[in-house]
Order: structure tokens, then C-alpha cells, then sequence
């Protein structure tokens, strides 16, 4: 017993030469010279964001923290002790959902996550009793909770979708709910997180489609329409388009059936078409209109990536010629510029509004084509006038050199 005195009045001693220690804390002071799961907390809250707005343990748990007695923890003096799973949300909602003062920490802080965590799935199964399901605690962390803006934080965004899979990629967790539990693995192969790895930290992840505290995003209906929330363009033309409306027949979420949901790869030109990548045929079946369309579409963006491959062929060997041709140049990005557009408007699924753009940019390259063709034909022009000059100055050096010869020699007896 006297050993474990000693201990704590020595650690206690470190932390306060450390300056770690929080004044007139006795919780902070007891439980930080405890070894295990009960000093823990005193040892990581010294990084929590909590603590970093001047919030110490009786602002969450209660008690007196002034009072190094036992006596601290009594009911009397308001302890509350640690919520059990299912009072979570409430527990921190005393705070989180106060706008007052919340605002004293932050005028940009939000105040509705209880609100909106009851209408997820989450939510609404914690009420139900389950608590496997994801309350406050199991995202932000309990006693070492950091701002969303730290990279550590597992509600950072290049964390969120490892966070997320502690549970859906975990089997034994999501065992009874009906749920794959390879999303994690999906989308790690993703567009998405290709970007998000590159430090892109805009780039979609599980809360963004998904939606953080509540069952979806504010303001989209359904996880299907999220993705028009970024690529809106996208979803003008489609909802303008014939599939709209059957796929909304069918019940069946738009982009999610060319694109997939989570292994979102980057599309390529041979998705459109009847080829052996193609999405199209999928649903379209040879003779139908759909799948006549979707060759046309498939072989107008070849033909346009046709001319302006050999365009920018031709092109680079007159450059490399030492020939002038960025004007050129500079048109025939537009041409590539039309294959954007046009790949854009796939989404459409108009094959003559497709064309039209595809036959702008042949029209494009053609013009760019015959600029390198000209190009080459002057360098070719050049080459023969230099090697005529070569020949005529040889020619002339030749005759000089006899000339003086025939000077130089002496006369004939």
C-alpha cells in the first residue's frame, strides 16, 4: 500500500513538472497514477479537444473536482459517472445540442447532430436496444477526442473509411444485419480514394455520400441522388435523359448502375459501345435501339480519338523538326476539349448530341492535321532549297579551288 502511495505522489510530481497536470483537479490527479483502464483517461485527455477548451472531467462526469477525498464522486456532489451505450447521444447532446454554448467555443459549430444521429439507422437501432450499432464515442474516440482538422483523428477524412470499417468490414461486428461487409476493401480501389490518398481532402468518403450524424446528406432524399450533389452536370443530363425514367420505373438508382457505388473506378471510352467492357450491354441486347445507339455513340468518340491521336502525331514530328506549329497546336486542344464534352454527354444517351460534338472536334483535328502536313511539307521544301545551296556551294568551292590551281601553276615552256 505504501509502495502504490509513493507511486502516485511521484507520478503525480512528473506530471506537474511536466505542466500536464490540471490545477486543482483531484480527479485528474488520482486516476493519473492508476495503472490500467481507470488511469487511462487521465492520461490521454491531455490532448482531447475538450481539454484544449478548457474543459476538465467533472464538465462530463459530475462531482467535485476540488476535493481529494473519495467523497468527489458521490452523488451528492452531482457525479454522474461514465452513460452507458445507450445514453450516449443524450450525454453529449447536453452540450452539443445547446447552441449558446457552443457558439462560446465556436460561432461556427453545429448544434443538431443528436437531432439528425436519431434519424439515421444508427440512431434509430440504438433506441430499439442495439447497442452494436455506432454511437458518438465509437467515430470521435472518448478521452482523446481531436478536431476533425487533425489527421490523426479518426473523423478526419482520409480516416473516415478505416474508422467506418472497425465495424462494416468487420464480420463477427455486422453478423446478423444482412450487410456486405467489403466496402472498405471496395472502395480502397476507388477513384475516390485514389484522389483523397493524393491529398485531395475534398474527395468523397463513406460520411459524404453517406451522410455523418444523420441517414443521408441534408437535402438529398436518398444516397442514389448524392452523387449529383458534386457531379452536377452529370445529373442534369441524365435526368433529362430516356434512362431516367426507366430506371425510376424499375426502381433502380442511376449512376450507381453504370458507375458501381463504392469501387468507383475511373470510366473509359470503352464503356460505351458493345464491345467486351462495355456497361451498355448490360441491359441492351443486340437489335434494339438502345444498343444501336450505344455503338454509334462508342464509334463516334473512337473516330474524333482517331484524328486527334494523329493529329498530335504529325504535329509533334514538326515540332520536332524545329517547324512552328503551337498555333496549331493550341487549336487541337480544342479538339480534345470537344472529346470531353462529348464524353459527358453520353450521359444523355443522345447519340445525334454526342455526334455533333465528336464531329466538331474531327473537324478540329482535321484542320490541325493538314496545318502539321503543311508544316512538314515546308520543312521538306527547306531541306531540298539547303541541299541545292549545299550542292551549287560545293560546286562553286570546287571551281574556285581549280581556278587558283590553274593560276598558281606555272607557266608552259
Amino acid at each position: 500500500m505504501k509502495f502504490v502511495t509513493l507511486a502516485i505522489v511521484v507520478f503525480v510530481w512528473v506530471l506537474l513538472a511536466a505542466g500536464t497536470a490540471f490545477p486543482d483537479d483531484s480527479c485528474t490527479t488520482c486516476h493519473a497514477g492508476i495503472e490500467g483502464k481507470t488511469g487511462d483517461p487521465a492520461r490521454q485527455y491531455a490532448t482531447d479537444i475538450h481539454h484544449q477548451a478548457g474543459l476538465g472531467c467533472a464538465d462530463c462526469h459530475g462531482g467535485n473536482p476540488k476535493d481529494d477525498s473519495m467523497d468527489a464522486m458521490s452523488r451528492a456532489k452531482g457525479f454522474r459517472g461514465a452513460p452507458k451505450k445507450a445514453q450516449v447521444p443524450e450525454f453529449c447532446a447536453r452540450c452539443h445540442s445547446d447552441v449558446g454554448y457552443m457558439h462560446r467555443f465556436n460561432p461556427k459549430a453545429r448544434a443538431d447532430q443528436l437531432r439528425q444521429y436519431l434519424t439515421s439507422v444508427h440512431g434509430k437501432r440504438l433506441r430499439q436496444g442495439d447497442t452494436k450499432v455506432a454511437a458518438c464515442v465509437d467515430c470521435h474516440g472518448v478521452h482523446n477526442i481531436l478536431p476533425s482538422s487533425d489527421t490523426r483523428a479518426p473523423i478526419h477524412p482520409t480516416q473516415i473509411a478505416t474508422t467506418c470499417g472497425r465495424c462494416h468490414a468487420d464480420a463477427a461486428t455486422m453478423k446478423g444485419y444482412n450487410l456486405p461487409t467489403d466496402q472498405v476493401a471496395r472502395y480502397s480501389k476507388s477513384v475516390h480514394a485514389q484522389e483523397l490518398a493524393s491529398g485531395d481532402n475534398s474527395a468523397p468518403t463513406c460520411t459524404t455520400c453517406h451522410g455523418n450524424h444523420g441517414a443521408t446528406p441534408p437535402g438529398v432524399s436518398s444516397v442514389a441522388n448524392v452523387c449529383g450533389t458534386c457531379h452536377v452536370f452529370f445529373a442534369q443530363l441524365f435526368e433529362k435523359s430516356p434512362h431516367q425514367a426507366a430506371f425510376a420505373r424499375m426502381n433502380l438508382p442511376g449512376c450507381v448502375q453504370c458507375h458501381s457505388n463504392h469501387e468507383i473506378v475511373k470510366p473509359a471510352d470503352d464503356w460505351v459501345g458493345t464491345g467486351a467492357n462495355a456497361v451498355c450491354t448490360n441491359c441492351h441486347a443486340s437489335g434494339d435501339q438502345g444498343y444501336a445507339a450505344a455503338a454509334r455513340m462508342a464509334g463516334d468518340l473512337a473516330k474524333l480519338k482517331t484524328f486527334e491521336g494523329r493529329a498530335e502525331e504529325i504535329l509533334s514530328t514538326a515540332e520536332r523538326s524545329g517547324m512552328e506549329v503551337s498555333s496549331a497546336k493550341i487549336e487541337l486542344a480544342s479538339a480534345h476539349e470537344a472529346l470531353v464534352k462529348a464524353r459527358v454527354n453520353v450521359h444523355s444517351f443522345n447519340d445525334a448530341a454526342v455526334q455533333k460534338l465528336t464531329d466538331e472536334g474531327v473537324g478540329i483535328a482535321q484542320k490541325a492535321y493538314q496545318a502539321g502536313v503543311a508544316a512538314l511539307q515546308e520543312r521538306d521544301f527547306r531541306r531540298k532549297g539547303l541541299g541545292v545551296s549545299l550542292i551549287f556551294i560545293v560546286l562553286v568551292i570546287g571551281g574556285l579551288y581549280l581556278k587558283i590551281r590553274q593560276i598558281e601553276s606555272p607557266p608552259k615552256t
